[in-house]
């Protein structure tokens, strides 16, 4: 599935919000909430920490769920998984440092458990690697979802 089939099927969820891509930061502003970030891998990405030491997560578009509290909100956070020259803090950064399409829905005020929840009702979503992103989350399985189209 393409990053644009992708944005498609998260737009047909009905979630409000912002979207924003590497080439248009200046659409998101310093609100805190969360997002839905989509990211296309191209080929395979062998995950090395951790608990997913050994996994594989195959080519295919994923979309991670996270949170913008800090200062800075929603366009630092998302500005900075743009970004490919960072120092990797969280799972994310080791699969945005690789590169791929990405984009980003934001939303403004949103709980990423929330969305989470919206988007694993729906039949194109798919937990992608248990645990990934939600170490600190006591009610999600993961905040990593497989776009299963």
């Amino acid at each position: 599935m393409s990053l644009e089939a992708a944005r498609d099927t998260l737009i047909a969820t009905g979630l409000p919000g912002v979207w924003a891509a590497p080439e248009t930061p200046d659409l998101l502003d310093a609100q805190k909430g969360a997002y839905v970030l989509l990211l296309d891998l191209a080929r395979p990405s062998r995950l090395e920490f951790g608990p997913f030491a050994g996994s594989t997560l195959r080519p295919g578009c994923y979309a991670y769920l996270g949170s913008a509290r800090g200062s800075g909100g929603l366009r630092a956070r998302l500005l900075r998984h743009f970004r490919a020259d960072k120092k990797v803090h969280w799972h994310i950064d080791r699969l945005t440092a690789a590169g791929g399409n990405m984009a980003a829905l934001a939303v403004p005020a949103g709980h990423e458990c929330q969305l989470l929840g919206a988007l694993l009702q729906r039949p194109e979503f798919e937990v992608a690697a248990p645990g990934f992103g939600s170490t600190d989350c006591r009610n999600c399985p993961s905040h990593l979802l497989r776009l299963a189209i």
